[in-house]
């Protein structure tokens, strides 16, 4: 039987109370993060330093902060931070790139969003970047609102860092084919989204604004950051962007994802110049919430 034909369980609504985490959703995935994602700018933390007075004081929690890629950018303007994440995979490579990055000082708790508060007290910024979708998004926007310090804020960041902007405008080089890419993806997995043990034919939902809403914050404001900038990116990191998500990650594939691999590789090869890839950076936008 193929891996496309096992049957498994449709993942429920992310806001629905019955929602639980599943540690195989990421898994295999978070060494792929640093070499194919594309970073945050450092203009984004330039943006957040000006609108919210960060001054190198205060603390920063980080939820659902995978292998710290938002973490170790904002780590400079507190005097303390914290990152969480529910996967222990993606907290061993933060700590591999905080170490790298001479930012050793940040704390790392292996916790669910749901698990919080957790006794790890106030924070006078509570962050997510592309991480609220996977969690009971009701039950972690009441836990985490008296974790907010009088004055502070909920910073939710929303991004799409695997791949560029979809644009007519003329690059130096291809864009990757995330059509074909795709395609292949669905020929090993199934034309379903998969998501850990389950599916997600529906996506992982649009419902924040309510939510934060009922859950008593005010707001929101928005920064938006659309520097307008090109990366070029080799046939590596493209791959290495396909096995960070969780509707490709690697343990999706078992005993088949060398064949993918090749494949996949194969694909890209035919559509480099030279074996490079240019993209059109993603706009990111902060969405600020006050409790």
């Amino acid at each position: 039987m193929s891996p496309a034909a096992i049957p498994i369980a449709t993942i429920p609504c992310m806001g629905a109370t019955e929602w639980e985490w599943d540690e195989t959703l990421f898994a295999g995935a978070a060494v792929h993060y640093g070499v194919g994602r594309m970073p945050y700018p450092a203009s984004l933390a330039a943006a957040l330093r000006d609108e919210l007075g960060l001054d190198g004081t205060g603390r920063l929690l980080d939820v659902g902060c995978g292998p710290g890629s938002l973490t170790l950018l904002l780590a400079p303007l507190f005097a303390t931070t914290v990152g969480v994440d529910a996967d222990a995979d993606m907290l061993a490579e933060a700590r591999r790139q905080a170490e790298e990055a001479g930012t050793p000082a940040i704390e790392w708790r292996h916790l669910r969003g749901e698990d919080l508060p957790a006794d790890l007290g106030v924070f006078d910024v509570v962050s997510f970047a592309q991480s609220f979708h996977w969690m009971n998004q009701p039950l972690v926007a009441r836990r985490v609102r008296d974790m907010v310090a009088p004055g502070g804020v909920w910073v939710h960041i929303g991004a799409t860092t695997h791949r560029g902007a979809a644009t007519d405008a003329p690059l130096p080089r291809p864009s990757p084919p995330w059509e074909r890419i795709d395609a292949l993806v669905a020929r090993y997995l199934g034309p379903v989204r998969r998501a850990g043990q389950g599916l997600l034919p529906n996506g992982t939902g649009g419902v924040e604004e309510a939510v934060m809403r009922e859950a008593g914050y005010r707001g929101p404001g928005r920064i938006v950051i659309d520097e307008g900038r090109v990366v070029e990116r080799g046939v590596d990191e493209v791959v290495a962007a396909v096995l960070s998500l969780s509707s490709s990650a690697p343990h999706l594939f078992a005993e088949r994802l060398p064949a993918f691999v090749t494949d996949l590789r194969r694909l890209l090869g035919e559509a480099a110049f030279r074996g490079r890839f240019a993209e059109r950076v993603v706009p990111i936008e902060a969405v600020v919430w006050r409790p």
